[in-house]
């Protein structure tokens, strides 16, 4: 895979996961700062790491197995691995400047 392909996707797929939402919050888990890592594989396959705003989290499990299906109906994506992690804590830091206006926080 050349780099432009593996940008492409990593693109398709920063795409996807700007429609996944958690239900208590208008803001995509992207632009909330809550994806750490997107890494594609030569063999298609992705590995996400994502964290949520509190360890706690009731959606936690329909928001990963959301972003699964949503990541590996891509085309040409194999699978897709989510990995939860809590380190480095999520802060209000890690929002885009678009999700904090959105929450009237700026």
């Amino acid at each position: 895979m050349t780099f432009e392909e593996k940008q492409d996707i990593e693109g398709r797929i920063v795409d996807v996961l700007k429609t996944v939402y958690d239900p208590e919050i208008p803001v995509d888990i992207y632009n909330l700062g809550l994806i750490y890592k997107v890494d594609v594989k030569d063999d298609m396959t992705v590995d996400i790491d994502m964290t949520f705003t509190a360890p706690t989290c009731p959606a936690a499990e329909f928001i990963v197995e959301d972003v699964r299906q949503k990541v590996s109906a891509l085309e040409g994506i194999v699978s897709t691995t989510v990995n939860l992690v809590f380190e480095p804590e999520w802060t209000k830091d890690m929002m885009s400047e678009e999700a904090r206006l959105d929450l009237g926080m700026d």
